[in-house]
């Protein structure tokens, strides 16, 4: 078996180093917000030096964003956009106790960034509302089936939802003891029967 050629240990070493810095990131973040965490402190808990931070991550906010593709990619490699609805958000309780790094730091973003001048403002907002249409669209599609009833109205509800994720993201992350399964498994019950057609007399 022949061994790896240096440029490709070089390359694997590199994603190795990026994943940490990246990792550190996420806990650091989470643990006291961007405001307070800084580029050097990073780099010293993830043991490389500030360039070689620098080398991966060229500025605070563009480690800021890579932390939201994280996120947003472990979001996209579970979930099912065109799959049930009340399934796909009874698996969110399994996501956030899956992944709490990722969570605590998503909302810890999300909180300092309200002002329209913070740096990650605009993505979160425009993620907010892309998460908002995705769920509205779903429900559309699932009244035009005859799956859900016709008279909900569907941004209503798909704001209703996103909501209610964000905010039990939130509650579990000040109180872990949150029977975060049953909480859901209630929630989407209630929903379903809720999204239920009327039965014809």
């Amino acid at each position: 078996m022949t061994s790896p050629r240096p440029y490709e240990s070089l390359l694997a070493k590199g994603e190795d180093r990026r994943q940490r810095i990246l990792a550190v990131a996420q806990r650091m973040l989470t643990r006291s917000g961007w405001r307070s965490t800084t580029l050097a402190q990073i780099a010293r808990e993830a043991g490389v030096t500030p360039a070689g931070l620098l080398h991966h991550f060229q500025s605070k906010e563009q480690l800021l964003h890579a932390v939201l593709d994280a996120r947003d990619a472990d979001d996209a490699a579970v979930s099912d956009l065109t799959g049930d609805l009340i399934e796909e958000i009874r698996k969110v309780a399994d996501r956030i106790e899956r992944s709490p790094e990722l969570v605590g730091t998503f909302v810890v973003l999300l909180v300092e960034n309200l002002l329209p001048e913070a740096p990650l403002h605009d993505r979160l907002l425009n993620r907010w509302k892309v998460a908002v249409d995705i769920v509205a669209e779903t429900i559309r599609h699932h009244q035009e089936i005859g799956r859900f009833r016709t008279d909900l109205d569907p941004d209503i509800r798909a704001v209703e939802i996103v909501a209610f994720i964000n905010g039990m993201e939130l509650s579990w992350l000040l109180d872990h003891t949150i029977p975060l399964t049953e909480v859901f498994n209630e929630y989407t019950r209630s929903l379903a029967q809720d999204f239920a057609p009327v039965a014809k007399s």
